[in-house]
């Protein structure tokens, strides 16, 4: 129990702004595009309490935890409040949708990014301090599976959304028609097999893990 309770706490407030700030992100990215729903209803901030869910980001997250700590699951669920979008009130809905949908799994991959550059300056400052190394460990694990997992490319996910934004009319329709069923879809990927993790999750990770240590690279190199 003591040994959850402490990663709890490592995991508190990466996994807080790895839900809120995805969903403040998307708030933006709608305003930016001419849509003032969320805007309107105080969703266009970074403050995490605007976007907090009692069940989806603090319950679900914590349970999930406890169990994928207890069992080796590797997932924690979770959600933050959904932003109110009305996409006939932007200029492009199409090229829009796309553009909105990727600014929550883009938000999350710049959140891992900078938990590893507080990181490696955490570690080159004060390198005894193994709570703050831990934390920014999770920051990076908990955004790189929420940006994989919500790039899948299958709506009602954002990778689903992105592609019926890019695809042609034609066949973006297809797409749209999964979408009742996508969540079903996904669910029995994930509770039956590991096959998502293996065919998707996993390799998407690794790349953008990669793609991060470059970006970093400049940093690395000054900081040894």
């Amino acid at each position: 129990m003591d040994e959850i309770i402490a990663k709890l706490a490592v995991y508190a407030l990466p996994v807080l702004f790895a839900f809120t700030w995805r969903g403040a992100a998307q708030a933006y990215a709608a305003y930016y595009c001419g849509d003032k729903t969320g805007y309107l209803q105080g969703r266009v901030t970074w403050h995490p309490e605007k976007h907090i869910d009692l069940l989806g980001t603090i319950i679900f997250p914590i349970v999930t935890f406890a169990i994928a700590a207890s069992t080796g699951f590797p997932l924690v669920i979770g959600y933050a409040k959904p932003v109110p979008i009305d996409f006939r009130n932007m200029r492009n809905p199409k090229r829009d949708l796309a553009l909105v949908s990727f600014a929550g799994p883009g938000a999350n991959f710049v959140m891992a990014l900078a938990w590893l550059v507080i990181g490696l300056v955490s570690q080159a400052i004060q390198p005894d301090i193994k709570f703050v190394q831990e934390m920014c460990e999770a920051g990076i694990s908990v955004n790189l599976l929420l940006f994989a997992l919500n790039m899948l490319p299958l709506p009602p996910m954002d990778g689903g959304r992105v592609l019926i934004g890019l695809l042609p009319h034609k066949y973006a329709a297809q797409v749209v028609k999964i979408e009742p069923y996508g969540f079903y879809i996904i669910a029995i990927l994930l509770i039956v097999s590991d096959v998502l993790f293996k065919a998707w999750i996993s390799p998407v990770m690794y790349v953008a893990s990669v793609l991060l240590k470059l970006i970093v690279s400049p940093l690395t190199y000054l900081l040894n």
